[in-house]
């Protein structure tokens, strides 16, 4: 598809899995200038308040290795306002576009989420035993928030993407 005629989005979490949306093609792409973490307390797809889960969030530094979906444009309005139904149900996330470089090394502007970290959810630096606590047992709106990291995790592995932490974090929690 003509560069004019779609648009392009960054997924690195269950956007890899479940995109939810319409899409002309996909490719797995690095993002540049932020890292995946599981920094976001989940209130209502993977957890409750009572009992917060954890979900993935960009956070600056590094790069993040994802998923990139191109969109037809005439599709935009529609899959951009899915993805803030999605994604922004309690305001955690900025709304950006940053570049990716794709796995033929071809460079596109993508829309993105990234964590507010002045966001009551943002968790900040939770130690390893402190995600497993969250993580092993919290269910929300959308499931257990274990399923939602393995499915990750698995997702990542079949992209042959390496998380070390996020792979001693599913072994902990019996993958």
């Amino acid at each position: 598809m003509a560069p004019n005629n779609s648009f392009w989005i960054f997924g690195y979490g269950s956007l890899i899995w479940r995109p939810g949306f319409e899409f002309c093609s996909s490719s797995p792409a690095r993002l540049y200038g932020a890292h995946r973490a599981l920094c976001i307390y989940s209130h209502h797809y993977r957890g409750t308040p009572e009992k917060p889960g954890l979900v993935f969030g960009l956070v600056p530094g590094g790069s993040c290795n994802g998923m990139v979906f191109e969109v037809d444009l005439a599709n935009k309005g529609e899959v951009m306002n899915y993805l803030r139904a999605r994604e922004q149900v309690t305001s955690v996330y900025f709304e950006v576009e940053r570049t990716v470089r794709l796995d033929s090394g071809e460079k596109v502007r993508a829309a993105c989420f990234v964590v507010n970290r002045k966001h009551p959810q943002y968790t900040g630096n939770l130690t390893a035993e402190e995600q497993l606590a969250l993580v092993r047992d919290a269910v929300g709106d959308a499931g257990a928030n274990r399923d939602y990291v393995l499915n990750t995790v698995a997702h990542l592995e079949q992209m042959n993407i390496v998380d070390r932490h996020l792979h001693r974090l599913a072994q902990a929690l019996g993958s």
